[in-house]
């Protein structure tokens, strides 16, 4: 028998000691790396103590050594042996039921611990396939995001990460979707948080997003109800539907050239964060009567983020014209238009 990465984890943690555990634990310490290993490991450890909390008895309610294994080999996408052609998850699954089909583990077990696997990122889906399924998804996400941390036994996270470090995981996890997908960029399908990843480690424009996608299908759709209203198709046209929704009285219109939690000066001193406090700056210009004109001063654009400077006369507001100087940093969404992120015409 394989001597363990850590000798001491099996009785330390009381993981379960079959030989099929044993030698899944050998195998996945030989293949990945310990940073992964290890998070493998501690997300049995948590799957075990989600089944406590809801009162599940290992052997009764669920099989525990699948889900040991399911657990301990659910990243093996993530290795060179299991650097396939598909997503790592699906990947990963195909490498662990041949693992344990050389091993003589029944079909119906190999196909649970293929569900556990494949779907182990799939939040709302393996939470409906089966306790073992559900439980590994619960105690991976637990160990990655955090999630239910708060219903871990007092101290047990303690325990675990004084004997199997995390060594930063979420990040050298992230690190290592990217080298494999940076190659074969089929493996991060551009609508997953695998594509979502691969996005933001290539030039701009490189990757689609979901709108580049419907843009690219060739069927002509076009936007409707909630993003039917116009868009600023480049940083310029911010400013020249701005102009036109205040004259319009168009709210929304107004609204909708900010981010959620866009920053706005409406005056000298007031500093306004969100959509509702937007919403109701915008609803006071409106009322009193507000025109804006803007000229043009700057622009400077990175990517999907450009900083804007233009002229600006705000009158009706009061019996002077208000005369300033802009400064706005604007960022272009998925669907392709462009919003404020900070909108400050008195920061200069």
């Amino acid at each position: 028998m394989t001597t363990d990465a850590h000798p001491s984890a099996f009785e330390q943690l009381d993981l379960p000691d079959t030989s099929l555990a044993r030698d899944t634990y050998a195998y996945a310490a030989q293949a990945t790396p310990a940073f992964i290993h290890d998070h493998c490991v501690r997300s049995y450890v948590f799957a075990r103590a989600h089944a406590q909390n809801q009162g599940l008895r290992a052997g009764t309610d669920y099989d525990d050594e699948l889900l040991f294994v399911s657990c301990v080999l659910h990243d093996m996408g993530l290795s060179e042996e299991g650097n396939g052609d598909q997503r790592f998850e699906v990947d990963g699954a195909d490498i662990a039921a041949a693992f344990l089909r050389e091993r003589g583990v029944e079909e119906r077990r190999i196909a649970v611990a293929w569900d556990a696997i494949a779907l182990h990122t799939s939040d709302g889906i393996a939470s409906r396939k089966g306790t073992e399924v559900a439980l590994a998804q619960a105690g991976i996400a637990t160990d990655i995001l955090g999630v239910q941390r708060e219903s871990l036994p007092p101290g047990l996270a303690d325990e675990v990460h004084a004997l199997l470090p995390r060594q930063d995981l979420a990040y050298g996890f992230s690190d290592a979707i990217i080298t494999q997908a940076k190659i074969k960029p089929h493996k991060a399908p551009p609508t997953t948080f695998l594509g979502d990843l691969l996005r933001r480690h290539l030039p701009y424009g490189a990757y689609p997003s979901w709108y580049d996608l419907i843009a690219a299908a060739g069927w002509g759709d076009k936007p409707v109800g909630v993003t039917a209203r116009r868009r600023a198709e480049t940083p310029q046209q911010v400013g020249t539907l701005f102009m036109e929704y205040l004259e319009a009285g168009d709210i929304e219109g107004l609204v909708s050239l900010y981010e959620p939690n866009a920053h706005f000066v409406p005056t000298p001193g007031t500093h306004l964060v969100g959509t509702d406090a937007i919403r109701k700056a915008m609803q006071q210009m409106v009322d009193s009567g507000a025109r804006l004109k803007l000229e043009p001063r700057e622009i400077r654009q990175v990517d999907d983020v450009a900083l804007v400077s233009n002229n600006a006369i705000l009158t009706g507001v009061g019996p002077e014209p208000v005369v300033s100087t802009t400064t706005e940093i604007l960022r272009r969404q998925p669907d392709g238009g462009w919003v404020h992120v900070v909108d400050d015409p008195f920061f200069s």
